[in-house]
């Protein structure tokens, strides 16, 4: 019986060897990048243990700026990053070499929203529905911080391309003499910006979804979102109607989200890159890790734990694209 045991123990560990020999990752490491929101580790974590359990070594993400991210992925640098924002990213995208130099198949995430809004007792007050409202002194100075008359929008971290947009709504809607749009640490200035609110102040900011913001300045019930009288984009964008089909134009389009690699590396792992292709996370998860966050389950091991709680409640789902991406190693 022992030596029964004994064989039977070593066809297994010799099974699983061979097993582990034979994933298409082994040997192979991937270096991922992402902004420094840590908001986006989350996102991009689920690639990383996806991506392990097809044997790469996955390193721990690098946070460099959006433009960064793009250079390094085309040069090889870098690997991946799963924070493609299309179209708000296209200007950064095509700059790096497009099409040309990245894999991008696949949707990652949808309905990905971004815009202006304010406190909802203003808005309600002064019937303010639409940013071009803000041309009118009288309801500028309402959302004035310091005093110079104009009203302060929170905007965003320069780099992550909502900076251009915002600048440029700036002056097609007519608000620079009215407007200051505000770029800098967008945590900081949030942290400012809703501590305003909890004063019972007017407040006047930019933000989008998925994000921690929204569930804790409610859209509908502590904020509204502003319309713009027309839509208007910089660069690549510059085509781009914002206008939904309910008639509502709230100045930017629904965005998508993707993994974006090297496109030679995703051609020679064809594994990753089925991967890459099959993934999807619902906007709403997104969102509820990041409240998570926010409320201060934000260490490493917290995001790790976070990561693997959804893998364990979609396992069905994760097991598919692993599957699916071994197939896609073999054919």
């Amino acid at each position: 019986m022992r030596k029964l045991l004994t064989a039977t123990t070593l066809t297994l560990l010799m099974a699983g060897q061979t097993y582990a020999a034979d994933l298409p990752g082994k040997g192979i490491t991937v270096k991922p990048v992402q902004s420094t929101i840590s908001g986006e580790t989350f996102q991009t974590l689920l690639v990383s243990r996806a991506l392990e359990k097809l044997g790469y070594t996955v390193d721990a993400p690098d946070e460099v700026d959006y433009n960064v991210g793009y250079t390094s992925i085309a040069s090889g640098d870098a690997t991946f990053t799963a924070v493609n924002w299309q179209p708000l990213h296209d200007d950064m995208y095509q700059a790096a070499g497009g099409d040309k130099v990245f894999y991008r198949e696949g949707t990652y995430v949808t309905g990905a929203a971004q815009g202006y809004l304010i406190d909802k007792k203003t808005a309600d007050k002064y019937h303010i529905t639409n940013i071009a409202q803000f041309k009118d002194p009288k309801i500028a100075k309402l959302f004035d911080t310091n005093g110079d008359g104009k009203a302060d929008l929170t905007g965003c971290t320069p780099g992550w391309g909502c900076e251009t947009v915002i600048n440029h709504q700036v002056k097609a809607y007519s608000l620079q003499n009215t407007v200051q749009a505000n770029m800098g640490n967008y945590s900081a200035m949030m942290a400012d910006t809703i501590s305003r609110y909890k004063q019972g102040k007017p407040i006047f900011y930019y933000t989008w979804t998925p994000y921690w913001v929204s569930d804790i300045l409610k859209p509908g019930r502590d904020v509204v979102w502003l319309q713009v009288p027309f839509s208007s984009l910089p660069g690549a964008q510059k085509n781009v109607n914002t206008q939904l089909p309910n008639g509502a134009n709230y100045g930017f389009p629904v965005n998508t989200m993707h993994i974006v690699a090297n496109k030679a590396w995703a051609l020679k792992n064809p594994a990753a890159a089925k991967l890459f292709s099959e993934m999807r996370l619902p906007l709403a998860d997104i969102n509820a890790q990041n409240a998570r966050m926010y409320a201060g389950e934000s260490s490493d091991a917290d995001i790790n734990r976070q990561v693997d709680g959804w893998i364990h409640a979609h396992q069905a789902v994760f097991n598919q694209w692993v599957s699916d991406a071994l197939a896609a190693a073999k054919s």
